[in-house]
């Protein structure tokens, strides 16, 4: 049954139309609802969030496990526990890309969103090039990592969880190579301005834009890892797109947790430098040495942030 006459890319059309109504669902709660109602997430709200997300992914695998029977099924669970476990370490990037940028958090939502929407088209390539693709990216791997370092080391140093975007290197740099303002204009990725010599209107980026760009090279980055792990385990397109797709949409929900725990708990700032060099640390590793024990990754990414919020517990910031 699972290799029938009218499958396609691995399963029969109808279930990839049920995946892609759970998650056009999903883009159109988050569009049409929290977007507008819910602009900045409580950490309650983002647990349940997340506890959402992990329930559609795990109905749906359990749809998968019922049609195709248990092979298939506890593949799908492999596939979304490892994807969703190799990428934990991009929740903690995201929130520095956002830092970095200085996007306020009731504007952070709407760029995760077409963040998610470029991710379904991105891993879709990644899992049909396969690793033809990895190797065109090897080079942004060292790059990524060296900008891992030196952003955990200047949070370490820094009195301030908003950057100056006036002195901000990133946004300098993009300014001089686009037309892009250096202050945020509400939810906007562009807006329009008259040229100073020609008067004509002319369409300038914001650093809104800049943090989507930027959180999109930090998924193809990590998806360079995640994804060949997850065709290591199985080649079936249909299991690896879906559980990457449902795993995405897990850690966009998580990043949420996350950033409501560094409002709250003082020292998970402090953890959350710690990890990005320990990240940028496994890149370089990975690279010229060989490969660092993702079981050891989760143990310390986990263990950085419960003593990072026992810490902020003994000792509360003084008002």
């Amino acid at each position: 049954m699972f290799l029938a006459a009218g499958d396609i890319f691995g399963a029969p059309l109808w279930f990839w139309a049920v995946f892609a109504a759970s998650i056009a669902g999903v883009l159109i709660f988050d569009l049409g609802y929290l977007s507008r109602r819910i602009p900045i997430l409580s950490l309650g709200q983002s647990l349940a969030l997340t506890i959402g997300y992990t329930s559609l992914a795990a109905i749906f695998g359990l749809g998968v496990w019922l049609y195709f029977g248990a092979g298939q099924g506890s593949l799908f669970f492999t596939a979304y526990v490892l994807e969703q476990s190799l990428s934990i370490d991009n929740v903690f990037v995201m929130s520095v890309i956002f830092s970095f940028f200085a996007v306020p958090r009731q504007y952070q939502h709407r760029v995760l969103f077409w963040g998610i929407v470029a991710a379904i088209v991105l891993r879709g390539l990644f899992v049909g090039l396969g690793a033809a693709i990895v190797g065109q990216f090897v080079w942004l791997l060292y790059i990524f990592g060296i900008f891992l370092i030196v952003t955990g080391v200047r949070m370490i140093f820094s009195q301030d969880d908003a950057y100056d975007l006036n002195h901000n290197a990133g946004v300098r740099w993009l300014t001089r190579h686009l037309r892009m303002t250096r202050e945020i204009n509400g939810d906007k990725f562009f807006i329009t301005r008259q040229d100073r010599n020609t008067g004509k209107p002319v369409r300038y980026a914001t650093p809104l834009f800049a943090a989507f760009v930027t959180i999109n090279i930090a998924d193809i980055v990590f998806a360079v890892d995640s994804v060949p792990a997850v065709l290591s385990q199985t080649r079936d397109p249909f299991i690896v797109y879906t559980s990457n797709i449902f795993a995405i949409l897990g850690l966009r929900a998580l990043y949420f947790v996350i950033d409501a725990l560094i409002a709250r708990f003082r020292y998970l700032k402090a953890a959350l430098s710690f990890l990005l060099i320990f990240i940028g640390f496994v890149i370089f590793y990975e690279r010229l040495i060989g490969e660092f024990d993702n079981v050891l990754t989760m143990e310390i990414t986990f263990a950085a942030i419960i003593v990072a919020i026992v810490a902020s517990v003994v000792r509360p910031q003084r008002s």
